[in-house]
């Protein structure tokens, strides 16, 4: 990098500063991998909290040097970036980066800040989260432990769960709201000064998506929320209550709830990845094989799961594994992940920087095939539990999501006027939360503190949220074309992930004869989930 600035400074050619482009984000892909994979293990690691301090500081010499390498690029014609094959979709979005870049002065300013600013509070809620203790029947648990009670059997048990976790949350408001408070903050700031008209916008743009697109997704969501508020009622039902609380959302239902063990896991999506082709079913071997997972929970571990790019094709990929179909199905969404990783293994690093929309396509499409092999068979009585933990992510990705985007659309609003406590903070959830879930839920029993819970808002990116539903309902779309036709689908589907980050999201949608600026696009997708909530409530046990 120093190398890199220093030749930058006595003037390169566009190839060269390509070139050197694509090595650096190279190196910097694996380096962050290991010592951000260090610490989501282990977040207690001192060593790798070192390591990751100094990649940080280097790295801010890179985001420092980004905006004046956009400058330059901007300056090239639509003639000139002709030119250079591979790099144009790049090149295109350095002259909208240059557009918004800030002066040099002060990009390079915000970019050495960073490490002890925005990334500090970052760690922060990422560290403390992580090791919170609670005391649960006389015995210790980590929060990831606590959390994943949440699908215990017993009701008794989520509720006592649900209980110390809103009690562990609220001793750390304080801490989580100054974080949050600074998060916000500092993003309204650089992103009034690099000229974006919001947040929002900026998401956008990084997303490679645009407004029409995302009122489009969002109003079929809307008008989907009562068809959710049939299953989250039904599954009431099925649970032999009169209503869902916030804790009852990821009850296991029937009577036929199988267990999983690592192993069963395993075996069970290799064969299903082989039914689509043998290279996802060889692929997926191989991670198992090479050992690319992390697979309990664990005190000091982070929650939750992710997939990251590390050497050459390879992923390494977190997981909080527990024994119920849910994490099979979890298992499969961070393998589509790390497949794709696999489909970009030739392209460059520049090529590699993929929007989350479409980062979500092969996770959602493999999670769909693991999930539609499973239902497809079973007897009835086995369906059921199957089918009711699909459309309970389709209902997080789609009504919570909802109430994310809801979230924090009034957080940013509101943080452009002044600093929220933490009561505001939690209001301004519930408040999401009643508009999206509705009548489908307990109104008296929901999550106050999934402001605090939920690391998305705290992430470096703003509107850590509409990307996934983009993801789920695109990868449904996709999924469609593919049973249409899949000697077709195949043969251009890989090509189709590998240059994901070499198009905007309209452009590559439209090869497979999707417009995503249309409501209808969207709507049809969710039909899909609509037909299981249907065949759902039939299957309701009387």
């Amino acid at each position: 990098i120093a190398e890199f600035e220093n030749r930058f400074d006595t003037g390169l050619e566009t190839q060269e500063i390509l070139t050197r482009l694509d090595k650096v984000i190279h190196d910097a892909t694996v380096l962050e991998a290991f010592t951000g994979g260090s610490i989501a293990v282990n977040t207690k690691d001192d060593v790798a909290l070192r390591a990751n301090s100094r990649l940080e500081k280097i790295m801010a010499i890179f985001h420092a040097l980004m905006p004046r390498i956009s400058k330059q690029l901007g300056k090239l014609s639509d003639e000139d970036i002709a030119a250079f094959s591979g790099y144009e979709y790049f090149l295109k979005k350095a002259k909208v980066r240059a557009k918004h870049a800030m002066s040099d002065l002060e990009e390079s300013l915000a970019a050495e800040l960073a490490p002890s600013g925005i990334n500090s509070f970052v760690r922060l809620q990422s560290q403390v989260s992580s090791q919170i203790d609670v005391e649960l029947d006389g015995e210790k648990k980590t929060m990831s432990e606590i959390r994943n009670l949440a699908h215990h059997q017993e009701r008794i048990v989520r509720k006592k769960a649900y209980t110390k976790e809103l009690e562990s949350f609220s001793k750390v408001e304080v801490m989580s709201a100054a974080s949050l408070n600074s998060i916000k903050g500092t993003t309204l700031a650089l992103s009034g000064r690099r000229g974006w008209a919001s947040p929002l916008d900026e998401s956008l743009f990084g997303a490679a998506i645009d407004r029409d697109t995302l009122n489009a997704m969002l109003g079929a969501a809307k008008d989907s929320f009562p068809v959710f508020r049939r299953y989250i009622l039904g599954k009431a039902k099925a649970l032999g209550i009169d209503k869902c609380s916030f804790y009852d959302i990821f009850a296991p239902v029937g009577e036929a709830k199988s267990e999983w063990t690592w192993e069963q896991a395993q075996e069970f999506i290799v064969e299903k990845f082989s039914t689509y082709s043998s290279r996802m079913g060889n692929f997926a071997k191989r991670a198992f094989n090479e050992n690319w997972h992390d697979v309990g929970p664990r005190p000091g571990k982070v929650g939750g799961a992710f997939c990251m790019p590390f050497v050459r094709d390879e992923s390494r990929i977190l997981l909080n594994f527990s024994s119920d179909f849910e994490s099979v199905s979890t298992i499969a969404h961070e393998l589509g992940h790390a497949y794709h990783n696999l489909c970009l293994g030739n392209r460059t690093g520049t090529q590699k920087d993929i929007p989350m929309t479409l980062a979500e396509t092969a996770s959602i499409f493999c999670e769909t095939i693991v999930g539609r092999a499973a239902l497809s068979q079973l007897s009835d009585q086995a369906r059921f539990p199957i089918l009711e933990s699909r459309l309970q992510g389709a209902c997080q990705i789609v009504v919570d999501i909802s109430s994310r985007f809801q979230f924090e659309s009034a957080v940013f609003e509101r943080r452009s006027q002044e600093e929220l406590s933490p009561r505001e903070f939690s209001d301004a959830m519930l408040q999401a939360q009643k508009e999206t879930y509705g009548d489908g839920l307990n109104m008296d029993e929901l999550h106050p503190y999934m402001w605090a819970a939920k690391p998305h808002y705290y992430a470096y990116e703003s509107f850590y949220n509409y990307p996934y539903m983009f993801g789920m309902l695109f990868g449904l779309g996709l999924y469609a074309e593919y049973e249409k036709d899949p000697e077709k689908f195949r043969s251009r589907y890989d090509e189709f992930l590998s240059r994901t980050g070499m198009e905007d999201a309209t452009t590559l949608a439209a090869e497979f004869s999707i417009n995503i600026r249309e409501k209808e696009f969207w709507a049809s997708s969710l039909k899909v989930i609509e037909k299981d909530i249907n065949e759902f409530e039939g299957l309701i046990p009387k």
